[in-house]
């Protein structure tokens, strides 16, 4: 599309298909993402507070459920990365006691409700930032891998995570979604929750009115300075997403991670941003894509959900050049078209070579 929206044509929608009718590839080489093919169906261009989500909001959102005693439960969201690797936050994971019982539904918005659109995949393999220790020493992120790659449809879409050259600050749209408490020490509602929130200045979210020096240089902050609208518990790993200033789709650009209380004033909500870790999590992703998925569901223990081995610090770790495929629906759009772009025009003008010589 001309407006830069991957995968989703311009203009008004109509009532699509609810099947799984398309995939997560807008060609061979990569993946749409950050489209929501059940917003035009739905209206829903106006966010407030508070209110409940669609069917297929937020198709890249989704729920990890736990064994307990009595069935399975909502313990943290996530984000679809690609069809296969779900992004979420670390300490979702880290002193929990794992089995091979846990799996993500995909595609589902009322937890109570199992629809024809629900995907439900076990959980293959959890790679924790290496150097996670605690919520409060940051790098609260972590990737999971499913047992089996999701359809994409128009409930299930992937999530764009932006890359350096997106001005993170300047998006003005933003929106958090989650299964999480209404307010602290509630119970988790069945269908998630939606509202519009502000990005607010790190500096200002670190001031000693505010959080008092404990935001990291890789944390966002999201919410409004009076309170009233917040992530809350059960949020946790769940997407911060913004709107992307020239075309309609989405940036996730945070991971809830953590917070003071609920929609306390001064007291935003802090996320993990994905823009800072944008490159760790392609050098994961890649590692394993070279290495090979699991054969097989390993048998949960407290070492798949301790620190990846990993030597390396984002400092010392040389990426390698960036191409169309390799960075598929991480990379800034516009970036990735120019990419492409250029890609052609070089194919061109050896062509152009081969025959004068």
């Amino acid at each position: 599309p001309g407006s830069g929206a991957p995968g989703i044509p311009e203009g008004g929608a109509a009532a699509p298909n609810h099947g799984h009718t398309n995939g997560c590839w807008a060609s061979a080489s990569r993946w749409t993402c950050g489209t929501r093919p059940m917003a035009d169906y739905y209206r829903m261009s106006h966010i407030v507070g508070g209110v409940n989500a669609h069917l297929g909001a937020w198709p890249w959102m989704v729920s990890i459920q736990f064994p307990t005693a009595t069935g399975f439960a909502h313990i943290c969201g996530g984000s679809l990365s690609t069809p296969q690797w779900v992004l979420r936050a670390a300490h979702c994971f880290v002193g929990q006691n794992f089995t091979t019982d846990w799996f993500v539904l995909v595609g589902i918005t009322d937890l109570s409700q199992a629809t024809s659109e629900m995907q439900k995949h076990w959980m293959r393999k959890v790679i924790v930032h290496e150097h996670y220790t605690n919520i409060s020493s940051g790098f609260d992120i972590a990737l999971v891998e499913l047992d089996q790659q999701v359809r994409c449809g128009h409930h299930v879409q992937l999530a764009c995570m932006p890359d350096v050259m997106l001005r993170v600050s300047q998006l003005s749209e933003c929106f958090i979604s989650g299964w999480g408490v209404r307010e602290a020490r509630s119970e988790c509602p069945m269908a998630p929750l939606e509202a519009k929130v502000r990005l607010i200045n790190v500096s200002l979210c670190n001031s000693s009115l505010w959080y008092r020096g404990a935001i990291k240089r890789h944390n966002l902050c999201a919410g409004y300075p009076q309170g009233g609208i917040d992530t809350c518990q059960g949020d946790s790993g769940g997407p911060l997403m913004c709107r992307d200033n020239c075309a309609n789709f989405f940036w996730v650009v945070g991971l809830t991670s953590w917070g003071r209380g609920c929609a306390t004033a001064k007291q935003p909500g802090v996320y993990t941003s994905t823009q800072h870790f944008h490159d760790w999590i392609l050098y994961q992703l890649r590692t394993f894509r070279f290495a090979g998925a699991s054969a097989t569901p390993p048998t949960w223990s407290p070492q798949h959900v301790s620190h990846t081995p990993i030597s390396h610090t984002p400092s010392q770790e040389t990426m390698p050049a960036p191409t169309a495929s390799s960075i598929s629906g991480f990379c800034s759009f516009p970036v990735r078209v120019l990419v492409e772009f250029t890609s052609r025009v070089q194919e061109l003008l050896q062509a152009l070579v081969g025959k004068k010589t």
